[in-house]
């Protein structure tokens, strides 16, 4: 990926399910049934080669491609370095690998703060869990980004020809926000979704992601008609992106916790739309499942 050298690959299973993650990025690679049904896309570059990447500290853009923290830092490309970065391993279980990133020489020239990044994958049953954790280690307050991309087959195995939809648990429409540039619209559009259902259509990603700020909840399920579906849970992300490249085998369902910078914004990390603030020696907690069935 992005030209890196060769990476070790962990396998961890459950009864259910067998899942690959890379010590790139702490990225996952594979997400397959006991029967051989792969539900990950395969990082294609035709269309895109990203799987699944973990987006720290910044989420989508930065104008210019310039970060700052109390004005000072330098060139920090889409979604942050992390996806970019060899994780260490620092557990590896049967149903469960640990991935650890702290701030070295590399990052702190863009990002000068200290940090801790662990990511972990678990299997249980037909249930995949995922989790990170962001320890402030230094003294001063550390502004950052969180997200995950994961990106699955669209049509869903034994599902070609179906429609796709997905629901939110809780029945809203939230509003919807658009890019421009790569950069966040102060604007607002009325929202996709009905009675909190979309059904998924590639014409809805011709203007890049559909962006939610707030409102999409803490569940949805992604499926087809008549066929698998994947019921997805959420803890301490308030954004949700969806994303697809227009014809392309495969949709994102993307929990955030911070988004692009706004048109006309600088490069301060703080004044991007919810970024998180982490006190010295905090430490924050997000995760995200999902169950397949």
């Amino acid at each position: 990926m992005d030209g890196q050298p060769h990476s070790q690959i962990t396998r961890i299973e459950s009864d259910d399910l067998t899942v690959t993650v890379s010590d790139m990025g702490a990225e996952m690679q594979s997400l397959t049934t006991y029967d051989g049904r792969e539900f990950l896309w395969n990082g294609d570059p035709e269309w895109w080669s990203g799987r699944s990447p973990i987006l720290f500290p910044i989420v989508g853009r930065a104008p210019g491609d310039q970060v700052e923290i109390d004005g000072q830092g330098g060139e920090m490309k889409q979604h942050g370095f992390a996806r970019r970065m060899v994780f260490e391993r620092v557990r590896e279980e049967p149903s469960r690998v640990i991935h650890s990133l702290t701030d070295s020489i590399a990052t702190q020239y863009s990002f000068p703060r200290p940090f801790a990044l662990t990511v972990g994958h678990a299997l249980k049953g037909k249930t995949l869990s995922v989790t990170a954790t962001v320890s402030n280690t230094g003294r001063s307050i550390l502004p950052f980004g969180l997200g995950f991309h994961p990106a699955f087959r669209w049509p869903l195995p034994d599902a070609e020809g179906q429609p796709h939809s997905i629901r939110l648990h809780n029945g809203q429409e939230p509003e919807l926000a658009r890019l421009e540039n790569g950069l966040l619209r102060r604007d607002r559009r009325p929202s996709p979704f009905r009675q909190g259902k979309l059904t998924l259509e590639p014409s809805l990603f011709e203007d890049d992601a559909m962006i939610f700020p707030e409102g999409t909840g803490e569940a949805l399920t992604y499926r087809a008609e008549a066929g698998p579906k994947l019921e997805f849970r959420f803890n301490g992300f308030p954004n949700l992106g969806l994303w697809q490249k227009p014809g392309a085998p495969f949709v994102c369902i993307e929990p955030w916790h911070g988004m692009a910078a706004e048109q006309g914004a600088g490069p301060e990390i703080g004044d991007r739309p919810y970024t998180k603030f982490l006190a010295a020696g905090a430490v924050a907690r997000f995760s995200w499942s999902v169950t397949l069935t």
